[in-house]
């Protein structure tokens, strides 16, 4: 069995007549990455507060690491680290000031500081420039430097808001480096909140979706394509596209549920992949000209679209 460092059942929070976050239930394993999805206003940074024991509940339980944030939040907090989307640095002074402020905050043994500050340095590159002014930094050398800091006290739980918001392409690919480094190399288990959808299908083992303070999936990418789109996609590459007689054809043959139409794009649903062989038989005999038959893979960001389109009772 996994040994859950997050669990949460019915996890509620009202802010007077408004619902931020209702009824969500999550187990997020040790070491893994669990990306947290959703639009704006959808209760993300309100649960990473709950989680961390900064808001309390107004009803539903939780335990991070074995602890009640509601009752024991610094103990929580002094096993967290936690990135927010604007990241407080003090600015006058410089990185290696800033990790020994914010290492002392935290009780960290001075012998164990010294080394940690030094290690934090360079990993994260910035070793060079370490006792230059914050404010002299670019926005990916900040946002690297906030890594750092949150990192300072060997948190077993990282919190990630929007980790490469704003961030230029190159700095946006460091960032998401050192994470990949932390979860694989460190074994951390982080949780992500992004709008980054390239990014979370990168990073994350699985992923959550919220909408409207209510999370309406939990699971891996793959698991959540097959429960939104049941049976088995393929796409055909065409040579040419296919005639409206040729394609009513196909609608035809037994197990075919759905075809799309992309110019020469041909994008199949069948109720199993033992159908793809009749498929292929039909489009030959349909005088198609066939380049390429491969699985139907369904990305992040169609499966995250999807999700919130049903939530709101519609279709994408």
């Amino acid at each position: 069995m996994p040994e859950w460092v997050i669990e949460t059942r019915r996890l509620t929070r009202h802010f007077g007549a408004l619902v931020a976050v209702h009824d969500v239930n999550l187990q997020i394993a040790r070491g893994e990455v669990f990306g947290f999805l959703g639009p704006n206003g959808a209760g993300k940074t309100t649960t990473v507060r709950l989680l961390n024991g900064v808001l309390n509940p107004t009803a539903g339980e939780i335990r991070v690491l074995g602890l009640d944030p509601i009752s024991q939040g610094p103990a929580v907090r002094r096993r967290t680290g936690v990135l927010t989307e604007s990241p407080a640095l003090y600015e006058p002074l410089s990185a290696r000031d800033n990790l020994f402020l914010f290492g002392e905050l935290y009780d960290v043994p001075p012998d164990v500081l010294r080394r940690r500050v030094e290690e934090l340095l360079a990993m994260f590159e910035l070793s060079a420039r370490a006792d230059d002014k914050v404010a002299s930094y670019s926005k990916g050398m900040k946002q690297r430097l906030a890594l750092a800091r949150a990192l300072i006290h060997a948190p077993d739980i990282l919190f990630l808001d929007e980790p490469t918001a704003g961030l230029d392409p190159e700095a946006a690919r460091q960032v998401t480096e050192l994470i990949e480094h932390l979860s694989q190399e460190e074994r951390r288990t982080i949780f992500l909140c992004t709008h980054n959808l390239v990014e979370a299908e990168r990073l994350c083992d699985r992923v959550g979706v919220i909408n409207r303070g209510e999370l309406i999936a939990v699971g891996t990418p793959e698991e959540l394509a097959q429960r939104i789109w049941h049976g088995h996609g393929i796409s055909v590459r065409l040579g040419r596209p296919l005639s409206a007689e040729a394609v009513a054809s196909l609608v035809r043959v037994e197990g075919v549920a759905q075809v799309e139409v992309d110019d020469t794009e041909l994008h199949i649903l069948l109720d199993e992949e033992g159908r793809t062989p009749a498929v292929v038989r039909a489009l030959v005999e349909a005088g198609a000209e066939i380049y390429a038959v491969k699985p139907r893979e369904h990305s992040l960001e169609d499966i995250y679209f999807q999700l919130q389109a049903d939530a709101r009772g519609g279709s994408t």
